[in-house]
């Protein structure tokens, strides 16, 4: 099977670099052999590799800075996922594609279905829904796969942005009343090859699933655990847990409205793979792990 990943740099891109190689024969392409701002670009790539299988790692991801670059954040969330949902269908290929907990409002209670109406709040999150009916409108066979609070040990992300401030600074406020599962780009790539897996081999249905770790936290929950875990690691930080103070959204505005609620329900996907997803903190500390060992290194 030829499988062509696109977004092959970005935190999950990574390591489906790693995952997807027992699948088949992989071509993985980043920005600089792909523009994706650029359809015609897009289509040409894509007809050029005539892959069997793509996988659409790739996203307008500045989720403030897309509230003042509207046309930059559809063009890449939507307008290109278009063409290739529409190449997949002309082609009888698969596209699998990652979406986001911020196509819900987060009003709910509970940990969101897949069944339940979409509300973005924000352009990010209606850019992504617009990539999922893009998808959905192709008549294309495809995985769609919800995702939140992506972490991994490149790029830039929250456990990141949490050790360079504790080695900064003493005192640091986080928000508290936002709430959800912190998801490492290592497990959404392994999840996503035993679900391609299982596709092909007819166990899985097309369709669009949630993929998150197990476990509940606030951002203040996970800032604690970050630096707890890294006390234990004897990282060199001037923060401690003790000078973390929670605060909430109303205390910290950003241009962007985030979800409050942005738990997903994975049972659709777990039950017709024969998954357990494990709780947060495994992949938290395993990142912390390989940061604490990269810096013994230098």
């Amino acid at each position: 099977m030829k499988i062509l990943l696109l977004g092959k740099n970005g935190q999950v891109g990574r390591e489906l670099q790693r995952t997807l190689l027992p699948l088949g024969q992989v071509v993985a392409l980043g920005r600089s052999e792909l523009n994706f701002d650029s359809t015609a670009d897009i289509s040409r790539v894509l007809r050029s590799h005539a892959p069997d299988l793509i996988v659409n790692a790739a996203a307008y991801t500045a989720v403030d800075r897309a509230e003042s670059e509207v046309e930059a954040a559809f063009r890449v969330n939507a307008e290109a996922v278009r063409v290739i949902a529409d190449y997949a269908r002309e082609r009888d290929a698969c596209l699998v594609h990652y979406s986001t907990d911020y196509v819900f409002d987060g009003r709910k209670d509970a940990p969101y279905v897949e069944q339940d109406t979409a509300n973005p709040q924000s352009v990010y999150g209606r850019s992504k829904r617009e990539g999922e009916i893009a998808i959905e409108e192709s008549g294309c066979n495809f995985l769609v796969f919800r995702t939140s609070w992506v972490f991994s040990v490149h790029g830039i992300n929250f456990i990141k942005t949490i050790l360079r401030l504790a080695a900064e600074r003493t005192s640091l406020g986080v928000v508290d009343d936002q709430f959800g599962a912190p998801t490492s780009a290592e497990l959404i790539s392994d999840v996503t090859a035993l679900a391609i897996a299982a596709y092909y081999r007819g166990g899985l249905a097309a369709g669009t699933y949630h993929l998150a770790a197990s476990g509940r936290t606030s951002w203040y929950g996970l800032a604690c655990h970050i630096l707890e875990y890294a006390r234990r690691l004897d990282l060199p930080l001037m923060l401690s847990p003790e000078g973390l103070k929670a605060i909430t959204t109303a205390d910290y505005p950003l241009p962007a409205k985030r979800p409050a609620n942005s738990l997903l329900n994975t049972n659709a996907l777990t039950s017709r793979v024969g998954l357990s997803l494990p709780d947060w903190r495994l992949h938290v500390d395993r990142t912390l792990d390989q940061i604490s060992g990269e810096g013994k290194k230098q």
